[in-house]
C-alpha cells in the first residue's frame, strides 16, 4: 500500500487560478482538521449519521431515516470524497466524474463503496446524482446540517460564494472505520489531490 499522505492547508496565501473562485487567504493555523491518518471516524463522530440520497417520496416512506457511520464504514473498505456542494462547477465537471469514470479500478482494488458526501439535503443530492448519471457507481450521502464535517474539522465557510457553511474538498481511504489516507485541497476551487486518479495511487 502506498505510504499514508496527509494534505493540509499551507501557510502561503491562496491564489486563484484563471476562472476559479477565490475563496480567501487562510493561514495554516486557521485550519487544522480533527481527522487524520489513523483516526477512527466512527469513534470520532459517534453521534453523527448521514442521509442517503433519495427522492422526497422515498424520504417520507422511510420516515426520514438516517444512516449511522458504523453502517457505512465498519468491516468495509471505503473511498469517500467530500465537496462543497451539488451543482457547483468543479464538483460537477471534474470531481464526481473522476470517480464515476474510474469505478472499475476501485472495484479491482476491492473497494466496497465509493461515497460522495456534501453539505446538502439528500433530495438535492439525489437529483444531482441522477443528472450526472453516477448513481450506479457512487453512493451519495447528505450532511444536511454539516455535523459530519464539523465534527471532523473539515467544515469551510463559503459565504463568499453564496454557499454558506460547507466543506473543504477532500478525499479519504477508510478501512474498517480507520483513515488510511486523507487528502485535503488548499482551496475548495482546487482539484489537485482529491480526485480518483490521485487516491487510486495511494490504495
Amino acid at each position: 500500500m502506498a505510504s499514508t499522505i496527509l494534505k493540509r492547508t499551507s501557510c502561503s496565501a491562496m491564489k486563484s487560478m484563471a476562472g476559479s473562485l477565490r475563496i480567501g487567504v487562510t493561514p495554516f493555523r486557521a485550519f487544522a482538521a480533527k481527522v487524520e491518518a489513523g483516526t477512527d471516524i466512527v469513534a470520532a463522530a459517534p453521534d453523527v449519521s448521514l442521509q442517503k440520497a433519495r427522492s422526497w417520496d422515498d424520504g417520507v416512506a422511510s420516515k426520514f431515516s438516517t444512516t449511522p457511520l458504523k453502517d457505512i464504514f465498519r468491516d468495509r473498505r471505503v473511498v469517500i470524497f467530500g465537496l462543497p456542494g451539488a451543482y457547483t462547477g468543479v464538483c460537477s465537471q471534474q470531481h464526481v466524474p473522476s470517480y464515476k469514470n474510474n469505478i472499475g479500478k476501485f472495484r479491482d482494488e476491492k473497494v466496497d463503496s465509493v461515497i460522495c458526501v456534501a453539505v446538502n439535503d439528500p433530495y438535492v443530492l439525489n437529483a444531482w446524482a441522477e443528472k450526472l448519471e453516477a448513481k450506479d457507481a457512487i453512493e451519495f450521502y447528505g450532511d444536511f446540517d454539516g455535523s459530519f464535517h464539523k465534527t471532523l474539522g473539515l467544515e469551510k465557510d463559503l459565504s463568499a460564494a453564496l454557499l454558506g457553511p460547507r466543506s473543504h474538498r477532500w478525499s479519504a481511504f477508510v478501512v474498517d472505520g480507520k483513515v488510511k489516507v486523507l487528502n485535503i485541497e488548499e482551496n475548495p476551487s482546487d482539484f489537485k489531490v482529491s480526485g480518483a486518479e490521485h487516491i487510486l495511487k495511494q490504495i
